[in-house]
């Protein structure tokens, strides 16, 4: 299947395919068949899925504005990922899962917020877990955004709408050696190039399994993303000194697991540490000289 106009899309959604169910894969599909924005393509990779049927369902869908193609070897996310961004045609990238859902609205909001704001490279939205109701509450401001990254992922990554020009100019591409975190660390690359944004609006429903790839490789990704954050505050210290000013944790550490033996209370660069959580054992002020 492929587009019959001679006039390339605006937008191009990008949507890696592998095993899942054919109700999911058909509502993901139909999510973005049904936009109340219409100038795009929708690209699709089957990275040499075992499941015959998802293809099939694929197949059964006759829009015109549905690029499909299949990997002759199953290549892993990040490669196929790689694979739509050089096979899209769209000024902007919209990328999308393959069992996640994008409400009607959603590419209409952000083609026309990058329309209004070309120093932004990449939008994403606020989210919701389609099975517990929860929303994902994430920062809207430029700045607010990146300093997020300091810690982990502050855009969504399949509700995020990219400027594909900035990474052709910085010639940026997902990196293997990160995934299954390979979304973060493009944010990261990203984060000294462009701004970013989040709508304040709900513009899509994230399905969350026991299928996710954030629970299927919990470790690997754990690993990766704690290299990537890293990374970030060596790269950005001045950024990461603001993050720290800003951040309130608290955490205890249990005897036996169970006993609350001792409570670590960071607030800013201040560091304080409570017997049984009422009785102060020491305190300490984090400081970084800036070069």
């Amino acid at each position: 299947m492929s587009l019959t106009s001679n006039t390339l899309p605006q937008v191009s959604v990008l949507m890696p395919l592998y095993n899942t169910q054919e109700a999911h894969l058909r509502t993901a599909i139909e999510s973005i068949l049904s936009q109340s924005y219409s100038d795009f393509e929708l690209v699709i990779i089957n990275d040499a899925s075992p499941d015959k049927r998802v293809e099939e369902v694929v197949l059964s869908y006759t829009d015109e504005r549905i690029r499909y193609m299949r990997n002759d070897s199953n290549l892993g996310i990040s490669k196929t990922r790689n694979k739509l961004i050089d096979a899209s045609k769209g000024e902007f990238l919209a990328v999308m899962d393959h069992d996640d859902i994008s409400l009607s609205n959603r590419l209409k909001c952000q083609v026309a917020y990058l329309m209004e704001h070309p120093e932004v490279g990449v939008v994403g939205s606020q989210a919701i877990n389609k099975l517990s109701g929860k929303v994902f509450k994430l920062p809207v401001e430029n700045r607010d955004i990146k300093m997020g990254l300091m810690t982990g992922c502050t855009i969504l990554h399949p509700a995020s709408m990219i400027r594909k020009s900035i990474l052709e100019k910085h010639q940026l591409r997902y990196e293997e050696q990160y995934s299954p975190s390979e979304d973060y660390i493009l944010w990261c690359r990203l984060s000294t190039l462009t701004d970013f944004h989040n709508l304040p609006e709900i513009l899509f429903e994230y399905r969350e399994h026991t299928n996710n790839t954030s629970h299927l490789q919990a470790d690997k990704m754990k690993n990766a993303s704690t290299a990537i954050q890293s990374m970030i505050q060596q790269q950005q210290p001045e950024l990461y000194l603001e993050f720290l000013k800003k951040a309130h944790h608290t955490h205890y550490i249990r005897l036996f697991g169970l006993l609350p033996l001792m409570k670590v209370v960071r607030k800013g660069q201040d560091t304080r540490v409570l017997l049984f959580g009422l009785l102060p054992l020491i305190s300490w002020r984090y400081s970084r000289k800036i070069k």
